[in-house]
């Protein structure tokens, strides 16, 4: 068995003021972590995350707060599938919210084809939302450690409003005589 090393944080800060708890724990869920219970969560092991733990341990000090940063692997191979089942499980909801806005993005030029509204300043602002949801696409990749199971359809669903957004783009340009 190839085992998984995690980093473990179990930390417990003042509940006040909560501007400053609430920021450790985006700080936290940005990186990826996934909760066990309340104050301690777990992130694969990488330089990278040890990094960014240890200046965390350090903010957490600074609060008055106190924190422990462990290296651990699971018991078995059960409990390690168990913790990486929630790591998945945590991406593919961010996968499915990403997949929601899809098809928001996707209904949006549909409404505007059949409204007939081919604007440059309609296009510009789909094009800026495919932007964004180009970059969310790559922020969730980034935490997907594990490969969750959406994550080739959310790759494929963004393919998809790349191309709705090519033809309502070209249909744009046709209507202003771009192309001819």
């Amino acid at each position: 068995m190839n085992t998984l090393n995690w980093l473990l944080l179990t930390y417990k800060v003042p509940p006040e003021p909560a501007k400053k708890r609430i920021a450790l724990w985006r700080k936290l869920k940005g990186m990826g972590a996934i909760y066990l219970q309340n104050g301690v969560c777990l992130l694969p092991k990488t330089d990278d995350h040890t990094r960014r733990l240890k200046i965390i341990e350090n903010e957490i000090n600074g609060m008055a707060g106190e924190s422990v940063l462990l290296e651990t692997v699971a018991l078995d191979r059960a409990q390690e599938e168990k913790v990486v089942g929630r790591f998945m499980a945590d991406r593919d909801e961010e996968y499915r919210e990403f997949l929601g806005k899809c098809a928001d993005f996707e209904s949006e030029i549909a409404k505007e084809t059949a409204a007939n509204h081919f604007t440059y300043a309609e296009l510009e602002e789909n094009d800026l939302d495919l932007k964004k949801l180009q970059l969310w696409l790559e922020k969730i990749a980034k935490l997907d450690f594990y490969g969750a199971p959406l994550a080739a359809e959310a790759a494929e669903r963004f393919k998809g409003c790349e191309t709705v957004l090519d033809a309502y783009a070209q249909r744009v340009f046709e209507a202003h005589d771009e192309n001819r």
